[in-house]
């Protein structure tokens, strides 16, 4: 008899303790808008953060919470991946410009001499926090690749005969990890481009041109011949450092020929043909007569 009471009181409790638990529940419970799964499932489940949430669930809410979409955007799954996503919302968006990270520094083994050996916990941010650097450019590069570490798209590498990383702009994202991992603030998301052609400033170093060429052969000494020749005004000169706006720029490459450090890099862009001058024109004009003669002889 005892036994059977005991079962009777503690099923009655477990059931009273169901009732008041679904009670709450219902009380409580947040309606979820079922297109939140629709959107997320659109998106490429990255969960890089480059959005500016920290996965693709928080972007998914927001897109289907937000009136205008258009400052809301995956760089992973790029405009494709937004049209997709406004069809299911019905909303508009705006294509953006595909973007691409690249590397300021053009400090590698040859141009930046090394002047000690860093040995230490072998991460950029603790490098960083110790001290300026094992060369005498201490805005350069510290080499030990926390880039490559936090980029999850196989992007970005070390090359070991330059000490410096390279981005690879077919896998590459613009989800800014890289970006945000660097202490010394040498990785920047750009225009692609046309055809993957930009031009940038490869150099972040802010010291006078003496002091900057001491420590790095191709560093900017902020001569101001880059922005003299620009007729577009996507340069600008500010303490000791030209900055490209890669906005206003129109790749006429003029800002590279005149640079006396070589500090700005073209990329992808076809090689250009020798310009042959009167001169030597002439001269080669007559070697060819010359040629002839001697043949007809």
């Amino acid at each position: 008899m005892t036994i059977l009471v005991t079962i009777i009181t503690l099923v009655s409790i477990g059931v009273i303790a169901a009732v008041i638990l679904y009670l709450v529940a219902q009380k409580f419970k947040v309606f979820e808008n079922p297109k939140i799964d629709e959107v997320e499932e659109a998106l490429p489940g990255a969960n890089c953060g480059g959005c500016g949430f920290p996965g693709c669930r928080g972007m998914a809410e927001a897109l289907v919470n937000s009136d205008d979409i258009s400052t809301l955007f995956c760089p992973v799954g790029g405009n494709e991946t937004m049209a997709e996503v406004a069809k299911i919302l019905g909303k508009e968006v705006t294509a953006k410009e595909p973007m691409v990270a690249v590397v300021r520094c053009n400090g590698n083994f040859e141009n930046r001499k090394r002047t000690n050996q860093y040995d230490g916990t072998a991460t950029c941010v603790m490098a960083a926090s110790l001290y300026s650097g094992d060369t005498a450019c201490e805005f350069g590069c510290l080499g030990l690749g926390d880039c490559v570490e936090v980029c999850n798209f196989d992007a970005i590498h070390m090359d070991i005969t330059t000490g410096l990383p390279v981005v690879d702009q077919d896998n590459c994202t613009a989800c800014g990890a890289c970006v945000e991992a660097c202490p010394k603030d040498i990785i920047e998301l750009r225009r692609k481009g046309p055809k993957n052609r930009r031009i940038f400033v490869s150099c972040v170093n802010k010291d006078k041109g003496a002091v900057a060429m001491k420590a790095c052969k191709t560093a900017c000494i902020g001569c101001g011949k880059c922005f003299k020749v620009c007729a577009f005004d996507a340069i600008t000169i500010e303490n000791n450092l030209a900055y490209i706006d890669h906005e206003k720029c129109k790749l006429c490459r003029k800002c590279v020929a005149v640079c006396p450090t070589g500090a700005i890099h073209e990329i992808n862009f076809p090689v250009k043909k020798a310009v042959v001058k009167s001169d030597e024109k002439k001269q080669t004009e007559e070697t060819h007569i010359n040629t002839d003669k001697t043949v007809n002889k």
